[in-house]
């Protein structure tokens, strides 16, 4: 039975128990992914980064949620790297990391601030009728309609695809009810990972917009605070003109999570590349054992 040193690390945050935790294997290399899924599965989090070695980049990453594998995870990606410059694997500067989609740059910059560099976006407006995904969210669809002239549902992909769905309030935004069959639905319909509902009314008056994201279809009932959707979403407001003749700020801050009891800030970056950038927290540091992979038992005691 092999031992494996294993952490959650929380990302978008700078102490432990915010933002959003992540599972971090520091060394996957000898795992099968039976063997990954199953550690994912142990760790409950939303997503586990394995690390392997690779030909193309300074390391190879894989992520598993705790029923499926996804290509792209921008808060485990966060938190892992913060704990490789924690242990001094790794110092400020350019690092590559060879993920499912690609091979992508990360900035770890001399205050621990990590900046992940995501794929180039590619965005579709989609036809729903309002009051239908309201209901999947569980609120008013006059919360939906009212921002829907000017900003319309779309599928914004910077690595995973994510329904976008503007909202006016904030009061709409916390009350929301989900229903995650429908969610999971809708979802599929439109070849999105999950949904990403935000409004510009936010709780920091440094925020740009607060957010919530909600992917049940990958086992990701709803996600503290979401790296991925926010690029994607970065890339929806400069797609749609969201600032009018201002352009999109050169930073932004969407803040996630404080509904769920887990606030979280996510950077965000859209110019010739999109970033989302952040700090991380490590939570918990240990070992796990993992039965070998032809063992019939797949139980992995902590």
């Amino acid at each position: 039975m092999e031992t494996l040193r294993t952490l959650q690390v929380d990302a978008f945050a700078d102490e432990p128990f915010a933002g959003n935790a992540a599972g971090v294997v520091p060394e996957a290399d000898g795992l099968t992914d039976d063997q990954m899924q199953a550690i994912a599965n142990e760790l409950a989090v939303s997503e586990t980064a394995f690390f392997r070695e690779s030909d193309e980049a300074d390391r190879r990453v894989r992520y598993f949620t705790p029923t499926t594998e996804v290509d792209l995870c921008g808060h485990a990606t966060i938190a892992s790297h913060a704990h490789l410059l924690e242990e001094g694997v790794i110092s400020p500067g350019t690092h590559s990391l060879e993920t499912n989609v690609g091979v992508l740059e990360i900035e770890v910059e001399e205050d621990g601030a990590i900046w992940m560099t995501q794929d180039s976006p590619e965005i579709r407006e989609v036809e729903l009728d309002y009051e239908r995904v309201a209901d999947a969210l569980g609120i008013d669809h006059a919360a939906l309609e009212d921002v829907g002239a000017d900003l319309p549902l779309a599928v914004s992909s910077t690595g995973l695809p994510f329904l976008v769905v503007p909202v006016n309030f904030l009061e709409h935004v916390s009350a929301m009810d989900p229903d995650f069959g429908a969610i999971e639905a809708i979802s599929e319909e439109v070849d999105a990972t999950g949904i990403y509902a935000f409004s510009f009314d936010a709780l920091g008056v440094d925020s740009t917009l607060h957010g919530r994201m909600f992917a049940p279809a990958a086992g990701v009932p709803e996600d503290p605070v979401t790296g991925t959707a926010s690029g994607a979403t970065g890339a929806y407001l400069r797609e749609f003109e969201a600032f009018d003749d201002e352009g999109v700020p050169e930073e932004m801050v969407f803040e996630q999570g404080h509904f769920v009891d887990r606030p979280g800030y996510v950077r965000v970056r859209v110019g010739d590349e999109v970033r989302v950038g952040g700090q991380a927290a490590t939570a918990l540091d240990g070992e796990l054992r993992v039965p070998e992979a032809d063992e019939d038992d797949d139980i992995i005691e902590a």
